[in-house]
């Protein structure tokens, strides 16, 4: 049995997904020409809660273990270096 229902929400850029306090259980992300780099932090000028580096023009899905990363206060793209797209999904 499942703690809680996941939701999902795409982003295109950054800023915050208004969420509220949430657990990151997974990241898709789309990256176009060049290197992306992708950094969440817990809220506006929050501290980081995760930063990650993507090579160019590809796919990627990351999976977070366990219960996810906790954000208390909102889910906050703080960084999307040549990302396209992003889907998140959160609990």
């Amino acid at each position: 049995m499942a703690n809680s229902d996941v939701k999902a929400k795409r982003l295109t850029g950054t800023g915050a997904a208004s969420v509220g306090r949430a657990r990151l259980r997974q990241v898709q992300v789309l990256v176009g020409a060049g290197a992306g780099r992708l950094t969440f932090t817990d809220g506006n000028g929050g501290s980081t809660i995760v930063d990650l580096d993507f090579v160019q023009a590809s796919t990627h899905s990351v999976n977070i273990p366990d219960e996810g990363l906790l954000f208390t206060d909102d889910v906050y793209v703080s960084a999307a270096t040549n990302v396209t797209a992003l889907t998140i999904f959160y609990s």
